[in-house]
């Protein structure tokens, strides 16, 4: 993760994706939308640069650790 790279919340990345949420989960599962990152015992986020890689080109979005 670089310096810049903030970790942003399930609010805000469903606000810029304009996803419902669950749809957010089911391309989760699918691998055609970024993992989160957990970042406390309860508390999960989602990397910016990998929702706004998505956002760019959500056709071509593949995340690298999904299963194929």
């Amino acid at each position: 993760m670089s310096n810049t790279d903030k970790i942003i919340r399930l609010k805000t990345v469903l606000a810029r994706t304009g996803l419902s949420r669950s749809t957010m989960y089911r391309k989760i599962a699918e691998g055609t939308f970024p993992s989160q990152v957990k970042i406390s015992v309860h508390g999960a986020g989602w990397r910016e640069s990998a929702v706004n890689r998505w956002i760019d080109d959500p056709v071509a979005y593949r995340n690298e650790c999904a299963p194929l």
